[in-house]
């Protein structure tokens, strides 16, 4: 260890925050470095370590047009109170999506607050964000299941992804993000994002609405209104206020009109049965770490009916399964980007140089949750919303919340409640987003001004679209079958630089760098609603959407 010491990473300030320097032992031993000597950075490993911050503002709320700085905090109590904020947040999305992927919601969130000290640390500090649940691989998990595969198959191939995206990171931190976006334009990205969205439309359709039509169309009315009627922070928060309101909603309805008779999604058939079911909530132990997943499960075990029996357990690796999920990591690249942009602007730093450790964090730390059968991680623009709004950067408060999930995290009585969100409230949740998902594809074009006019953008993207929307299949062999997403990739990404490298030269320059470069783009305005909200103005300082 060459030394530790009291080094402010932000303006030269020096604060009670410490800097640990871990040297490797190989460097010191061949003389690489000497231990102390600050000048070969190149070898050393610095983490943030955080235990300290610069208190500013006497610890007292800031002044109108005062910030705090990430290195700095608040008093403890305001600290905590943000944390809080930044915990809620993040919390439907982050539980939403694991029970659709037929995970373990209570794992999924204490690996997000596990996932977000790493990434913290990574980093070093310098971009404060929450590691929720990414939304990416809702349809490589959806594939996966379809062709016999169970959690651990799913977990197996989301590290795989991990793995990549991280590389991914190294490469950019490298060679720089314009190789990257030279592959990957934006005409191509937008394409990736807007097919993970909407190959989703039929498990809406077929598995979720299905179950509590009139649930699914008061809940999803009910978020559309907070998320653009409802200003500040608790529009940013319409899916969790949305749970909470269809929960109930079920439950009241059924009270006063009885059970329903429905598609039960365990059985597959129509059935007659309770909204609201709370058996293993009553049964599961309120302190405990999430139960061993039971062998050899096959299929979502949230259409089973048996999402309890999902726990932590190891990963399982299929060529065959990684490569239905690799797509995601396009989108995870772009969007990584976008919220780096969007920090970058609010709090007005350069932080390109942290670019590629930003995305191989969120590579990290998707490998830490699914190495234990957690789910996949992501950056939050729900919790770049909340910074926004109070214009408190500090990373004191995103340690106070990742601790907080990793305590909610040993709760089973937690992790059975949120298991048990009755199927109907899940279709309304769900038909927002998997559409929002697929229109932020859309966003991308608008704001990066793809032409399509250009036959060389317009060609390729239609077909890989709609052939991911239509789950169109290729049948390589009898054990090897791309199809949906995956396919749809392949086509818009192949066919793409394959019409570039044929097209005249006057049609080749568009779409080809991606202007997540540019100030100003993948960002929103701090004033409107999260999900669900109109149109953002292109020079603020939010974030679009988490995937």
């Amino acid at each position: 260890m060459s030394g530790v010491g009291k080094v402010c990473p932000y303006r030269g300030r020096r604060s009670a925050g410490w800097t640990l320097r871990i040297v490797s032992v190989q460097a010191v031993a061949f003389g690489m470095v000497v231990p102390g000597d600050t000048r070969h950075s190149r070898w050393e490993w610095e983490f943030n370590m955080a235990i300290g911050w610069k208190v500013v503002h006497g610890g007292k709320t800031p002044p109108p047009g005062e910030a705090v700085a990430p290195d700095e905090r608040l008093s403890w109590g305001r600290t905590v109170g943000l944390g809080a904020q930044h915990v809620v947040a993040m919390f439907g999305a982050t539980f939403v999506f694991p029970i659709i992927m037929g995970l373990s919601p209570q794992l999924a969130i204490m690996m997000s607050g596990i996932a977000t000290i790493t990434f913290l640390l990574i980093v070093q500090g310098k971009v404060p964000s929450y590691l929720g649940t990414s939304a990416s691989f809702v349809g490589g998990a959806t594939a996966i299941y379809a062709q016999g595969g169970g959690p651990d198959d799913v977990t197996g191939a989301i590290l795989v992804a991990g793995v990549v995206l991280a590389l991914v990171g190294v490469l950019i931190h490298f060679l720089g993000s314009h190789v990257l976006h030279a592959l990957l334009p934006p005409v191509v990205t937008g394409a990736v994002v807007m097919l993970i969205g909407f190959n989703l439309a039929p498990v809406v359709a077929d598995i979720y609405w299905p179950q509590d039509q009139w649930v699914a169309l008061i809940t999803m009315t009910f978020v559309i209104l907070v998320a653009v009627g409802v200003r500040g922070f608790f529009g940013r928060i319409a899916i969790f206020i949305g749970l909470l309101f269809g929960y109930v909603l079920s439950w009241i309805f059924d009270v006063v009109f009885g059970q329903i008779t429905a598609l039960d999604a365990a059985s597959g058939e129509i059935t007659t049965h309770d909204r609201v079911n709370w058996e293993t909530v009553q049964s599961a132990d309120w302190i405990g770490f999430p139960t061993h997943t039971t062998d050899s499960l096959v299929g979502n075990q949230t259409l089973e009916g048996n999402l309890g029996a999902v726990g932590w357990h190891a990963p399982s690796f299929s060529i065959t399964f990684v490569l239905l999920v690799l797509p995601a990591v396009i989108a995870l690249v772009a969007e990584n980007t976008g919220h780096v942009k969007a920090v970058a602007a609010m709090t007005r730093r350069d932080l390109d140089p942290v670019m590629g450790r930003a995305i191989a964090a969120d590579g990290v730390g998707t490998v830490l949750a699914t190495s234990v059968g957690g789910s996949p991680t992501t950056t939050y623009a729900e919790n770049i919303g909340v910074m926004a709004a109070t214009r408190v950067y500090s990373t004191a408060a995103y340690y106070v919340a990742a601790v907080v999930a990793i305590i909610f995290g040993l709760s089973p009585k937690f992790g059975a409640l949120v298991s048990a969100t009755p199927g109907g409230v899940l279709g309304g949740i769900t038909v927002i987003l998997y559409g929002m998902i697929g229109l932020l594809g859309a966003k991308i074009w608008i704001e990066n001004r793809v032409d399509f006019a250009n036959p060389v953008n317009l060609v390729p993207v239609a077909a890989g679209i709609i052939i991911a929307i239509g789950d169109t299949s290729l049948k390589i062999s009898d054990d090897f079958v791309l199809s949906g997403i995956a396919l749809g990739t392949i086509v818009t990404l192949v066919a793409y630089h394959l019409a570039r490298t044929v097209a005249p030269a006057n049609l080749k320059d568009d779409g080809a760098v991606i202007a997540a470069d540019r100030q100003g783009v993948h960002r929103e305005d701090a004033g409107n609603t999260g999900w669900g909200a109109h149109q953002r103005r292109s020079d603020s300082s939010e974030p679009p959407n988490r995937l």
